[in-house]
């Protein structure tokens, strides 16, 4: 656990079960390196009453991989979030890994994750393994937002109203993990450099369409003034 997580006293089970599952994936990476940014984007905190809020971001590199980006936040001492995307090196045929949870008090009102293509075909490779994961637990699964016609048709997006559904969203989000990490493994660098165009601008339009989520920025603002806010989400969350 880092730092500002012990500090802040961070000790939602369902947060820090995905969090563990998801370093673990992480640390099984090739070449796994930390990439250093600004502190005051690594660790905010505010002990503000009324305002009281943390975030804080983990980023690294690997093998096939441009950017590992893991943040926690937590607003006002009752909504907490977790957000994560793994970003492809464009020279590499691997999806895009993103997953999102939203926890108020104890209800958990979004869980999402998916394998997003960042080319053409490339969901061929990984579909059928996608599509045969068991998720007839869930009973409330959401509808996508119009902006999120990035996603994969096996893209899981649903509210969790128990703890069994809580505990199989863990596991679905492990199942992803494997299927990204098993293609991570064997697939090779491609030097042409009209596929890797492609996939430099499959990613650039996920980052355009996330940024369509006006939730994030409404959350933000709260709290943070509007340049900080767009420098945040352009920089931080979404870049490219």
């Amino acid at each position: 656990m880092t730092e500002s997580l012990t500090k802040t006293k961070l000790i939602d089970p369902l947060i820090l079960n995905l969090l563990q599952n998801i370093r673990a994936h992480r640390s099984n990476l090739k070449n796994l390196k930390c990439i250093k940014v600004d502190p005051k984007l690594s660790n905010i905190i505010s002990n503000k009453e009324g305002k009281e809020l943390f975030i804080t971001n983990e980023f690294h590199r690997a093998r096939g991989f441009r950017k590992l980006h893991i943040e926690v936040a937590e607003f006002s001492k009752s909504l907490k979030i977790l957000h994560c995307v793994f970003f492809p090196d464009p020279k590499y045929d691997i999806p895009i890994f993103g997953m999102d949870l939203v926890k108020v008090n104890e209800l958990v009102s979004a869980a999402i994750v998916d394998l997003s293509p960042s080319s053409k075909k490339q969901n061929i490779n990984y579909d059928r393994e996608l599509s045969i994961i068991d998720k007839s637990v869930f009973e409330s699964e959401r509808k996508i937002p119009e902006w999120g016609d990035i996603f994969s048709k096996n893209v899981f997006f649903a509210s969790l109203k128990n703890e069994r559904e809580k505990n199989a969203f863990c596991k679905l989000v492990d199942n992803y993990l494997i299927v990204l990490t098993k293609l991570s493994k064997t697939v090779n660098p491609d030097f042409d450099q009209k596929i890797i165009e492609q996939r430099k601008n499959y990613q650039k339009r996920y980052c355009i369409q996330q940024m369509k989520n006006e939730k994030t920025s409404l959350i933000l603002l709260k709290f943070f003034d509007k340049k900080w806010v767009d420098n945040y989400i352009k920089k931080v969350l979404f870049d490219f």
